[in-house]
């Protein structure tokens, strides 16, 4: 997508607040359907119920959505976006010279995202599915059977994440308005409630919030804040999918959103005043008053709807997942997975390695928690984590800019104190479940920290020549008819290029291994910017014509695919003289004046001679195992279709071990 499209497809307009409600909202958006669900049933039932409790929780969650959906992400995060592009990674590349530590920050809230991607699809359309119970028709057949509601809820999710491979663009383009249907309806819902019982707008106080907190009608205590924290699991979102939408698109629409949201819970709590007293609906087993507030007529458009809208919710965050994920490798922080890109946008992207582990550990989570209420239990507790680390990295974003020292304390204070009572409050979850996504998010990490520690060790003990120090003999060897021409362009992808090193190991490929006889010698790096979407390009000769050193500066959104990209470069180097051409005799495009290419990639196995600590050498191991099983470079790179080699070479790091062989002389 060119830079201007995409400036046009973040500009405010009329659909660009359409594809907002249906890329942005989709998480918070379906929070409603198990947040007062979750708070009622974790306080005793509708018997335990009262007013001042009612009042207390919805004041808790328009507090909630104010403070940290509102002030925090829409009115600050938004402003910290990368070129357009928002998400903690957007921010990390942000902010990251300002100190090296802050990949500690950006790592754990990476993972902790990626954590709660596997979750949402189960809890939200798991919920949904449930609804069903509230038709007479499908209760009379079915009861309360929980497989019944299993075996739908896993078909749906296997159909959702089968499609992923076909891309989600057409899909997506409905997204928008059904998504503004699907607030509207929530919108309508709560209002016919709300308008039965208007003493419900006192919870626009925040008397009634603190009140709740200390009240002994408040059987969790400060616990309650993590169910309270499900109304708000959705504002990560609106920051990661900046790029998507941009900034005046989701600040326009935010207010409609909020407004529909609001107006829901107040609904849901007119009911509950209304009802809890009422034996009958206190026999209710797993009320859902999202559900029950419903007219009869509508339940079967409203558990239709809802699923639908579950659904939308759980593309988003499996998209989101694919984005992140294509991020973190991009800044090295994460093993290259093969990513497709089956749509017209490279928005639209799809890792097949991630999509399968997504399917298995959602269809896993509802198999063994089976309902929503299990799974609510588990849910919400990584994202805190996730939202205490944007507020670590906002605060170094802040100072950056130039913000006011005092404000950026305060600010960050704030919202460090308030996500830190919600983390504490979920942490409760752990128990009861919160283990899976922290043991999801500790498995992430931990792939993280082995992959960036791995790379720091190899950076800190890379054996690198001056690669002026060996023209003459790479001259000398291109002449040398003795040796059978190996290519006409030889083409080494090579980590760095700074200044004239380059890495020894490429040397040796040149003149030990096999002695390498060719036309022109290309050493490309591919440096990822802190920019989403550089294409730029920087060449030196070292004043020959026959060594090409390319600096490809890709941005961290864009596909490395390099062949596509040295073709251009060298009919640009030819086109100014700086390297002649090289027509070709046996071809099947006349007059071509490229000649053939082999990319030489270097395969490494750690050497049995080095002298790593044991820490270090097990890293190291665990980096190498995993590359195994990750894609090749050649899919990484777009080299696919090219001429590829590989060679392996010993990976030595840190001192080599001396050998103490002792000659045993022959007997007489």
């Amino acid at each position: 997508m060119s830079e201007q499209k995409k400036h046009t497809a973040k500009k405010l307009s009329a659909a660009g607040l359409m594809v907002a409600m249906g890329v942005v909202y989709g998480d918070i958006g379906t929070s409603p359907l198990y947040v007062m669900k979750a708070i009622v049933g974790d306080n005793g039932g509708l018997e335990s119920l009262n007013p001042d409790f009612v009042i207390g929780a919805v004041s808790l969650i328009f507090w909630t959505l104010t403070l940290l959906t509102t002030i925090k992400y829409v009115m600050i995060a938004l402003n910290a976006d990368n070129h357009g592009e928002g998400g903690i990674f957007s921010l990390y590349t942000l902010v990251r010279k300002g100190s090296k530590y802050l990949i500690v920050p950006a790592m754990i809230g990476g993972a902790a995202l990626l954590a709660d991607g596997v979750l949402t699809p189960a809890v939200t359309v798991t919920t949904a599915i449930e609804g069903l119970r509230g038709i007479p028709l499908f209760y009379d057949r079915f009861g309360n059977d929980q497989q019944v509601i299993v075996v739908i809820t896993l078909a749906i999710i296997l159909i959702l994440f089968s499609v992923q491979r076909f891309g989600t663009e057409m899909v997506g383009k409905a997204f928008g308005p059904i998504m503004f249907l699907w607030f509207t309806f929530l919108g309508v819902m709560g209002i016919i409630n709300f308008s039965q019982d208007l003493s419900v707008i006192r919870s626009l106080n925040p008397y009634y919030a603190i009140q709740l907190l200390l009240s002994p009608d408040n059987k969790l205590g400060l616990f309650i804040l993590g169910n309270i924290f499900l109304a708000t699991t959705g504002a990560e979102a609106l920051y990661s999918d900046l790029g998507h939408v941009g900034k005046q698109n989701i600040r326009m629409s935010w207010p409609y959103i909020k407004v529909c949201l609001v107006l829901n819970y107040f609904g849901q709590a007119a009911w509950l005043l209304n009802v809890y007293k009422d034996p009958t609906a206190q026999e209710i087993e797993n009320l859902n008053p999202f559900f029950q507030m419903m007219p009869s007529g509508m339940m079967v458009i409203g558990v239709g709807f809802a699923t639908v809208a579950a659904v939308i919710a759980s593309q988003a965050l499996i998209s989101g997942s694919f984005t992140l994920v294509s991020e973190a490798i991009k800044l090295k922080l994460l093993p290259r997975l093969k990513i497709i890109y089956p749509g017209s946008s490279i928005g639209q992207m799809y890792i097949p390695a991630i999509n399968l582990v997504l399917w298995i550990a959602c269809s896993l989570i509802v198999i063994t928690f089976r309902t929503s209420t299990h799974m609510e239990a588990a849910y919400g507790l990584s994202i805190t984590v996730t939202m205490l680390m944007t507020t670590v990295l906002l605060y170094f974003y802040l100072i950056q800019k130039g913000t006011s020292h005092i404000f950026a304390h305060i600010i960050t204070l704030f919202f460090g104190a308030v996500e830190a009572i919600f983390f504490i409050s979920s942490v409760v979850k752990f128990f009861h479940g919160g283990f899976v996504a922290v043991g999801i998010a500790l498995v992430i990490l931990s792939i993280m920290t082995i992959w960036e520690r791995g790379n720091i060790i190899q950076a800190n003990a890379a054996d690198e020549v001056l690669l002026s120090d060996y023209i003459p003999q790479i001259e000398m060897l291109r002449k040398d008819t003795r040796i059978p021409t190996y290519q006409t362009n030889v083409v080494f992808m090579v980590p760095n290029l700074d200044n004239d090193r380059i890495g020894k190991q490429f040397m040796y490929s040149i003149l030990d291994k096999r002695p390498k006889r060719a036309t022109v010698y290309w050493f490309v790096n591919v440096e990822v910017t802190d920019e989403p979407f550089t294409q730029e390009y920087q060449v030196d000769m070292m004043e020959t014509d026959f060594i090409v050193k390319v600096k490809l500066f890709l941005g961290f959104r864009i596909q490395q695919d390099v062949n596509v990209y040295l073709r251009q470069i060298i009919h640009d180097l030819m086109k100014s003289g700086r390297l002649a051409k090289q027509p070709q005799c046996y071809t099947i495009t006349p007059g071509r004046e490229v000649g053939d290419f082999q990319f030489v990639l270097i395969q490494e196995e750690l050497s049995n001679v080095t002298t790593l600590d044991r820490w270090d050498r097990q890293i190291m191991q665990a980096k190498l195992a995993i590359k195994r099983h990750t894609t090749t470079p050649e899919s990484w790179f777009g080299l696919e279709y090219s001429d590829v080699r590989y060679e392996t070479i010993p990976l030595i790091i840190g001192q080599t071990r001396k050998t103490w062989l002792k000659e045993r002389k022959a007997s007489e």
